[in-house]
């Protein structure tokens, strides 16, 4: 897999499918990636900033209005530097907001300010992403150009078997790679 000194940038929104973009980062450093994190707020729920910087072995992005070290816009910079931007797990908030073009978070302004292939990995229960709205939402971002590592079919968090589950780690590292 071609991934060597390709900047990835890591969208981790707020699903407890966040836990397995761990994995993700591990596999991607190992391919000699270089990942970079955001962690939206509701991601910083499931999990740290401090397990996402020991594992990808960089800065973890999560305040836009973050007073940084040096000059720098942090949604610009992380636009500009990357190849491809992942948001894994993608809640239907995220789709939502992509879809409307909303850039009120660090996260949705770097996906804006990107010209970088962009790879969404839907995660959420089945109800969710089966609604009307979200699959509208999904449709319009396909035809803006992105990408999908659509969600399997098994057993949720929540109980209920169907739709929704995060797509495997391999698929996930092969929709990277490509």
């Amino acid at each position: 897999m071609a991934l060597e000194n390709k900047n990835v940038i890591l969208g981790i929104c707020g699903s407890i499918a966040a836990y397995k973009s761990c994995d993700i980062i591990r596999q991607l450093v190992k391919l000699k990636a270089n990942v970079e994190c955001i962690l939206t707020r509701g991601g910083s729920k499931f999990i740290t900033p401090i397990t996402l910087q020991t594992l990808s072995k960089n800065k973890v992005y999560i305040d836009m209005f973050e007073i940084p070290d040096k000059w720098e816009i942090s949604h610009i910079l992380l636009a500009k530097k990357a190849d491809i931007i992942v948001i894994v797990p993608a809640t239907a908030d995220i789709i939502a907001r992509f879809a409307c073009g909303r850039a009120d978070d660090l996260l949705a302004c770097t996906v804006l300010a990107s010209k970088a292939d962009i790879l969404i990995c839907p995660a959420m229960n089945a109800n969710m992403f089966n609604h009307r709205a979200t699959r509208k939402n999904i449709e319009t971002l396909k035809s803006y150009g992105y990408r999908f590592a659509m969600p399997e079919k098994g057993e949720l968090a929540c109980g209920d078997c169907g739709d929704g589950r995060l797509a495997s780690v391999e698929v996930i590292i092969k929709e990277i790679s490509r």
